[in-house]
């Protein structure tokens, strides 16, 4: 079976060192079709019971596909988000204050309509960015790249759909929501109730461990206990639903380090985050600790391991960082031009030489929107962003979100969302404070972008455009954003272009094989010849499109409605003078 079984080489140890081992190259490539989430009492817009959960839909739906106003309308999702968060959910009114802190900045940059509020398109957009700029989580259903269109909230995929479909058409996809849209508040429950949803399937995991274990999950369970719960539970929680690889690999504990890249890493950081419990305790005990189980008593009750997997969850990323920057490294050395795009030659020179993370064929780069097939010179490219954004980098992939390489983009995104705080800003005020972002590809480049002429122009005519303004949540000031900072932003390819595919989704031919990498690699040295020419002799912005896509549907105020509203308003000046003027000559 280890042998049969066809793995991609992304997080795989290197097979130089051991040429035995399995090649585990992303987790994800192991899974073919994942079982949904057993969300165990958690539903969104149900109530605990069965029976008025039934009750309670019909109602709803009703309710919201009555012409009620808009205020009702937002009652309602409150109320049905707000019951499922109060059905035993662990997100409490200070994490809501802690999410809305977090999202503020966003919403008061995106684009809403007159009465504050935005559409289903914006909705998605926001909590999307939210878990991945926090957690590195791709909560799948929500890209923003995904098309989508007025009669469907995501697809099958999203973790909304899956679980609570009559949830999804009863509230989300009412008349009222499409008709009145969301607010900021909407957004934070929509985002909290994620959060559970993946809360309780993490309980769900967890107990599955237990079972196999043969653990009572109503006895507590040493130190030890806790790290062999804990070692097992990443093991699964990494190869989602692939029972055969599951048993293979605990099977095999002696060999674990050869089979799962940095296993030792792993366990250091599993003893870590238990190490952490036993110190809340000693610092906090009234509040962490109870009889049986405190600083003195190293025991842990099933709260406590899913207190622990919780948070691996939000902070596996963050662990596995370091191996995202080795990758990374290994990439921007081959950009000699600073374009954010690597040769394909070089690429797959470079896997066959010394780094053995860089297998993807060029068929699977294509689809995951990592190729660059428009230079006359350098021919195909690797664009390094995109690469690192793609998820055959994700370590971890469940059914419903991935566990990925952290965006650079989303800081300098952010700190232009922070300082501009609108929606439509000119081009000047953009250039002054994008001036000023550092790229910080590492603790000693720290060196602000350079704004040349042609970049220059190019945000001038975006903002041509669109009426002297420029969208920042568009696809051209994105695409302008990844040639400022070609190494940090993705390019924003056209809806539909690109996919987010997993190799197993993909399919067979998802790795290069030996001929083809070395087909490539033929043509490295003619690619290091163009070396010595500048970057600009070269077209490096060859990719460049004039299309423009915004995230929202809803209209914009256009010069001319401003100008009607200008009129309206003089119209009523005057008439209230002419009024007054009448009411003085009277009295």
């Amino acid at each position: 079976w280890l042998k049969s079984k066809s793995y991609p080489p992304r997080l795989r140890p290197d097979p130089r060192k051991n040429p035995d081992s399995i090649c585990y190259r992303t987790w994800p490539a192991m899974q073919s079709q994942s079982n949904p989430y057993c969300v165990a009492a958690l539903a969104l817009a149900l109530i605990c019971s069965q029976a008025s959960a039934e009750s309670f839909l019909k109602e709803r739906k009703s309710s919201l596909r009555s012409k009620a106003d808009a205020s009702v309308f937002q009652q309602n999702l409150r109320t049905a988000t707000g019951e499922a968060l109060g059905c035993g959910g662990h997100v409490g009114k200070k994490q809501m204050v802690q999410i809305r802190e977090s999202m503020q900045p966003m919403w008061n940059a995106i684009h809403k309509d007159r009465n504050g509020r935005i559409d289903k398109r914006m909705l998605r957009y926001l909590v999307y960015r939210h878990f991945h700029q926090k957690w590195s989580l791709m909560i799948k259903g929500f890209e923003p790249s995904r098309p989508t269109n007025l009669t469907g909230w995501g697809s099958s995929d999203d973790i909304l759909s899956a679980r609570v479909p009559a949830y999804v058409e009863g509230v989300l996809e009412s008349r009222h929501a499409q008709e009145n849209g969301f607010d900021m508040q909407d957004a934070v429950y929509m985002v909290a109730t994620i959060e559970e949803l993946i809360f309780d399937s993490e309980s769900v995991l967890l107990e599955r461990v237990y079972e196999v274990q043969k653990k009572p999950m109503t006895r507590s369970v040493s130190f030890a206990g806790m790290q062999q719960i804990l070692e097992s539970y990443v093991v699964h929680w990494m190869l989602a639903d692939d029972e055969e690889g599951i048993k293979i690999i605990l099977a095999k504990k002696a060999a674990m380090a050869d089979i799962i890249p940095h296993w030792d890493k792993i366990l250091e950081y599993l003893d870590g985050r238990v190490k952490e419990v036993l110190y809340q305790r000693e610092q906090r005990p009234n509040q962490f600790s109870k009889q049986g189980h405190n600083a003195l008593a190293p025991y842990f009750s099933f709260d406590d391991a899913h207190a622990v997997v919780g948070g691996i969850t939000k902070s596996f990323a963050s662990f596995w960082e370091s191996e995202c920057a080795v990758m990374k490294a290994a990439l921007v050395g081959m950009d000699v031009h600073n374009t954010g795009r690597v040769p394909l030659s070089k690429f797959y020179s470079t896997a066959l030489d010394t780094e053995w993370r860089f297998g993807e064929s060029e068929a699977y780069l294509r689809d995951l929107g990592a190729l660059d097939e428009t230079s006359s010179w350098y021919g195909k490219q690797v664009i390094i962003p995109n690469y690192m954004q793609a998820v055959s980098n994700c370590v971890v992939g469940s059914k419903h979100y991935l566990v990925c390489c952290q965006n650079d983009c989303e800081d300098i995104l952010g700190e232009i969302e922070i300082k501009l705080g609108k929606p439509l800003v000119e081009a000047d005020k953009i250039l002054s404070v994008v001036g000023n972002i550092t790229s910080q590809l590492s603790v000693d480049h720290d060196d602000p972008p350079h704004l040349d002429a042609s970049l220059r122009s190019q945000l001038d005519q975006i903002a041509a455009g669109n009426e002297g303004l420029v969208p920042l949540h568009g696809r051209l000031f994105s695409q302008w954003l990844h040639y400022v900072f070609p190494r940090q932003c993705p390019f924003p390819h056209k809806s539909g272009t690109a996919s987010g595919l997993t190799p197993a989704e993909f399919g067979d031919g998802f790795i290069a094989s030996k001929n083809e990498m070395k087909t490539h690699a033929a043509a490295a040295n003619e690619t290091d010849l163009l070396s010595t020419m500048g970057k600009e002799d070269l077209q490096w912005m060859s990719q460049w499109s004039p299309e423009e896509e915004l995230i929202t549907d809803l209209p914009r105020e256009s010069s001319s409605s401003r100008l009607v509203l200008v009129v309206v308003a003089i119209i009523l000046l005057s008439l209230m003078g002419v009024a007054g003027a009448m009411k003085a000559g009277k009295g």
